[in-house]
């Protein structure tokens, strides 16, 4: 009962950043600050380092997992709040990245522009799904609905995972066409 109390408590600041997160990511999205005028070197080191941090996120989501079905609960928890960390990093530098640089255009031609696209939409789409699956999941766990929050993370997982690896895909799909 008391998790259930503990996660009401959390719904409502779940909604709210489920919410705010996408809408505060595609406003700051759409503003360059070179056009409002202002004097910012462009942040162009970080591309490589935030596809790494979504690498990292990925090997971190797979040990979790490993450590869980291992028991061991409380590395599984320390892992999961570094993927947590990991993520709120990857957008805050994919953010100030695209506010201080030029948009850069995917290059490929013929069927790889496609598979690009197909990876980067569904990756866009899923990391705005993912953000209240990834909350819900997590206070689940630390109010201990072990048996709920164990059904929603074989969902939330692989989604989270997904979102991990094709951040990764993208980068390196369209690293070569980023203008130094």
């Amino acid at each position: 009962m008391e998790d259930k109390v503990l996660e009401k408590k959390y719904n409502v600041w779940i909604w709210i950043l489920s919410i705010a997160i996408p809408v505060v990511v595609a406003i700051l999205f759409s503003v360059n600050l070179h056009d409002l005028g202002y004097n910012v070197k462009p942040l162009s080191f970080l591309p490589p380092i935030y596809a790494s941090i979504n690498g990292l996120t990925a090997i971190l989501l797979v040990w979790a997992v490993a450590a869980i079905k291992k028991g061991n609960k409380p590395l599984h928890e320390r892992l999961i709040k570094i993927c947590i960390t990991c993520s709120v990093l990857f957008l805050a530098m994919y953010v100030a990245y695209h506010m201080t640089s030029i948009e850069t255009k995917f290059g490929g031609e013929g069927a790889i522009r496609y598979i690009y696209f197909f990876i980067l939409i569904t990756h866009i789409l899923l990391s705005i799904i993912i953000i209240p699956f990834v909350l819900v999941t997590f206070v689940r766990g630390i109010s201990g609905a072990y048996q709920r929050h164990k059904k929603l993370a074989r969902i939330t997982y692989p989604m989270w995972l997904y979102v991990a690896v094709t951040g990764v895909i993208v980068y390196l799909m369209i690293s070569p066409y980023y203008i130094h």
